[in-house]
């Protein structure tokens, strides 16, 4: 059983971040990196809530894993 669910934490386009978990569909945002931890963690809840974690190959409780891509600081 796979205890993670993977996301990505980006710069949104024009302002604030997304977040994007492509093994759920689940795709959010926020202002900021707290705001849209938190709605990350709501949409994931959300997109589990009342599924069969066994039959999508989750264990009881997973957590999710965020990356977040830098760029390099080369000046």
């Amino acid at each position: 059983m796979q205890r993670t669910v993977h996301a990505v934490i980006r710069p949104g386009e024009q302002s604030g971040y997304v977040a994007e978990c492509p093994e759920l569909n689940a795709v959010t945002q926020g202002e900021t990196l707290d705001a849209v931890a938190g709605n990350l963690r709501e949409v994931v809840a959300l997109a589990l809530e009342g599924e069969d974690l066994e039959e999508l190959g989750l264990a009881a409780s997973p957590v999710i894993v965020v990356t977040f891509p830098l760029e390099p600081a080369v000046g």
